[in-house]
């Protein structure tokens, strides 16, 4: 499975959910920025690449229509309604990351959060 996060700038939401994402086997990742200065600026290979994007707010899914709508086809493409509020690792936002990810990826939820251990 290959998964794209996308958000604005691509220094911290986007990379933290990458680092959250990427340690889990079977599961590709990458992540990109819509706006001009972003770190990575999101392109067509990627959107291409993946098989499921995430992005963080809608106006971020808003400017991925935009841009690459000719590349969206069959791709679901999901917002998860995280505001701009956190550092790069910021641990709420891991957490965050880790209780709305599988919502969209059951597949995922064991990775992400392991049952504790007794």
């Amino acid at each position: 499975m290959r998964v794209l996060f996308v958000c604005s700038r691509n220094r911290l939401r986007s990379p933290t959910a990458e680092q959250v994402l990427g340690s889990i086997p079977g599961v590709e990742v990458d992540s990109a920025g819509v706006a001009p200065d972003a770190q990575t600026r999101l392109s067509a290979e990627q959107v291409e690449w993946a098989d499921v994007i995430f992005v963080m707010e809608n106006q971020h899914r808003t400017a991925l229509s935009r841009r690459f709508s000719n590349h969206l086809k069959g791709k679901r493409v999901i917002c998860l309604d995280i505001p701009d509020n956190y550092g790069y690792m910021d641990p709420e936002l891991v957490t965050v990351l880790k209780k709305a990810i599988p919502r969209h990826l059951p597949s995922l939820s064991g990775a992400l959060n392991p049952p504790n251990a007794v």
